[in-house]
């Protein structure tokens, strides 16, 4: 199944994020190269494509697990959680419903 990713970060966790994103995006390659990301990305503090300095508020993925706890447990040993960015993870079962055959980015 599914699950949605929402983290929001803490305040100012541009220079945390700066550190531990190496791991953090090597996590994700890996989800990647299982074919079970259909998509990731962070959410800009600003209305910019690269917010700069502005940094951003937190991250969504989307991910398949074979249980909730599952997708649970990988939120939770995300890089991001051990270097502080996150002050919340939000895991939930998601039901796509419509799913674009080719990316569209």
């Amino acid at each position: 199944m599914w699950y949605l990713i929402y983290s929001e970060d803490v305040s100012n966790s541009l220079p945390l994020r700066k550190e531990a994103r190496p791991a953090h995006l090597a996590r994700l390659q890996a989800l990647n190269d299982a074919g079970r990301l259909l998509l990731a990305g962070p959410n800009p503090a600003i209305d910019a494509e690269d917010p700069a300095d502005a940094g951003f508020t937190g991250s969504t993925v989307i991910a398949e697990f074979a249980s909730l706890s599952e997708a649970q447990a990988w939120a939770d040993a995300d890089p991001y959680v051990a270097a502080g960015v996150y002050a919340q993870v939000t895991v939930k079962p998601l039901k796509i419903t419509v799913k674009p055959e080719q990316a569209f980015f």
